[in-house]
C-alpha cells in the first residue's frame, strides 16, 4: 500500500500551481505522478485543505442495526436458510445483495448451525 506524499511535498506542489505551473508540469518538478497532483488539487478546491484523508479503517457491518431482527427470524424458525432469511429482510426494505453478508453476520452473533438431516433406514 503506498503512503500519502508528505505534507511538504503537498503544499509545494501547491505553491508552484497558484505561481503559474500546470497541475502536471508541478508533478514533474516534485517527481509525482499527474494523477496524485491533480487529486491533491482537487481536494484543495473541493476541502480548503491539502491533508491526506483516512487511510483504510474499519467499515461497520451492513447487518449490525438489524441483529434483533435476525436473532428472532434465526429463533422462529429452525433450519431457516440464508436465502429465506434475505428474502424476509427484503418485504422489511433491508437489501441484502450477498448471501455471504448475512452469513457473515450470523456468524459474528454466533448465530450458526448446521441443518440436520434426517437419517435414511439402513437396508
Amino acid at each position: 500500500m503506498t503512503t500519502p506524499l508528505s505534507q511538504d511535498l503537498r503544499r509545494r506542489i501547491v505553491r508552484a500551481v497558484e505561481k503559474g505551473s500546470s497541475i502536471r508540469q508541478a508533478a514533474a518538478r516534485y517527481e509525482v505522478s499527474p494523477s496524485a497532483a491533480v487529486k491533491l488539487m482537487r481536494r484543495l478546491r473541493e476541502t480548503g485543505s491539502t491533508k491526506p484523508d483516512r487511510v483504510g479503517g474499519h467499515l461497520r457491518p451492513v447487518l449490525e442495526p438489524h441483529q434483533d431482527l435476525l436473532r428472532s427470524l434465526v429463533e422462529a424458525k429452525s433450519g431457516i436458510t440464508l436465502a429465506e432469511i434475505q428474502a424476509e429482510l427484503r418485504t422489511r426494505g433491508i437489501v441484502v445483495q450477498a448471501l455471504s453478508t448475512i452469513h457473515l453476520m450470523l456468524k459474528r452473533m454466533d448465530l450458526t448451525h448446521k441443518k440436520t438431516r434426517t437419517a435414511k433406514p439402513a437396508v
